[in-house]
């Protein structure tokens, strides 16, 4: 694949979206000619921002709501197609912690990530289109390993991560497709 082609969806990712549309109809906040409209265009999109683009008109929920993933030790994972939620904190005393959010379902303009690590190590991978501002981190023992883009894409998410780590360090890496 070409380095600068554009981001390529999985099956997981419409069906996931599809399900989004066919919730917002279900609760009445789309007509049934927006929700055709919206499954057309998720059905026939071939990259992430052609598959955002159909669902970015739906209705967020409450928005100020923050997803929070907890251990007091271990291993917190996600990855695949999950849903990444507006705002989530991640908290880990001692253990890893690997969000891969390149095949997630990222529905919002802006996605704020809170971490609150004690020791381990952290890595994060973001889709190549995404925007990640780290001023709001803070580390302790390590430095934190992220080489922005050189040249970012418009029309990604930016993704705001925030925090304290303790004595592990952070790797932020953009998704190579």
């Amino acid at each position: 694949m070409p380095e600068d082609s554009p981001l390529r969806i999985t099956e997981e990712d419409r069906d996931t979206a599809v399900q989004r549309l066919q919730e917002a109809y279900a609760q009445g906040h789309i007509s049934h000619e927006e929700m055709d409209g919206g499954l057309h265009q998720v059905l026939t999109a071939k990259t992430h921002s052609e598959l955002m683009s159909a669902v970015a008109s739906l209705p967020e929920g409450n928005a100020s709501t923050t997803s929070t993933i907890a251990a007091a030790s271990g291993r917190i994972q996600r990855r695949g197609a999950w849903r990444v939620p507006r705002s989530l904190k991640v908290e880990s005393a001692f253990g890893r912690v690997h969000l891969d959010l390149s095949r997630a379902v990222i529905e919002h303009p802006v996605v704020d990530i809170e971490l609150q690590l004690g020791t381990g190590r952290a890595k994060i991978t973001v889709p190549r289109d995404t925007i990640v501002d780290v001023e709001n981190l803070r580390t302790g023992w390590k430095d934190l390993l992220y080489k922005p883009q050189r040249r970012p894409r418009p029309g990604g998410p930016k993704i705001r991560i925030s925090g304290a780590m303790g004595y592990g360090r952070l790797k932020i890496r953009h998704a190579r497709r």
